[in-house]
């Protein structure tokens, strides 16, 4: 029994030396490099990048801070601009309108005349002479000033001119939807309606 178990170890003792042969030396083994040990080469290119980028973003802040300025004193312009056109405004309306009166004051200096003329003389002729000049002298000044006086009679009602304030009955057919009678002419200034007419209107 014993002559078997010898031979049975002879026989196991090769395998486990050529086991033992096939490992690696611990020597051979390569060492594990840590990750965390960066080197200086990539130190100094992740330093280069961070100051890049710190550089980028400064000028950025700096021509965001440009902008800003320059956006404000647009608006500052902007503002001074709508302030001064607004004052231009008043003062080209109230020169108007200075102008305008100024215009009127010759009128009221016939009309006074005319007044005045009246209470001496008892020719009613020459008082509705007197009368017409002013009138003429009026509708002259109006017409400078681009107020023209509508002509209705005959014409078609149209309501963006004309306000229709009577509709009469006619037996003509043609005056149907015609201007009948002009109880208030009216007027436009520089081809823009200042006064409806007042017209009764045929039906």
């Amino acid at each position: 029994m014993s002559n078997k178990n010898n031979s049975r170890t002879d026989s196991n003792e090769p395998k486990i030396n050529e086991q033992a042969a096939d490992a690696p030396e611990i020597n051979d083994v390569e060492p594990i490099e840590d990750e965390n040990d960066a080197s200086p080469e990539l130190e100094d290119v992740q330093m280069s990048e961070t100051e890049a980028l710190m550089k980028q973003l400064e000028e950025t802040q700096a021509q965001l801070e440009k902008e800003k300025k320059e956006y404000l004193f647009l608006m500052a312009e902007f503002d001074n601009f709508r302030k001064r056109t607004i004052k231009e405004k008043s003062e080209i309306i109230r020169n108007g309108t200075e102008a305008a009166m100024k215009g009127l004051l010759p009128v009221v200096d016939d009309f006074e005349r005319g007044l005045a003329a009246i209470k001496d003389s008892d020719d009613a002729s020459s008082i509705k002479e007197g009368m017409e000049l002013i009138y003429n002298k009026f509708i002259k000044y109006l017409q400078q000033n681009g107020v023209k006086v509508m002509d209705t009679d005959g014409s078609d009602f149209n309501p963006d001119l004309h306000e229709a304030i009577a509709m009469v009955p006619v037996d003509d057919e043609s005056k149907k939807g015609k201007i009948i009678d002009t109880v208030s002419k009216g007027y436009t200034i520089n081809d823009k309606v200042l006064r409806h007419a007042k017209v009764a209107v045929g039906q």
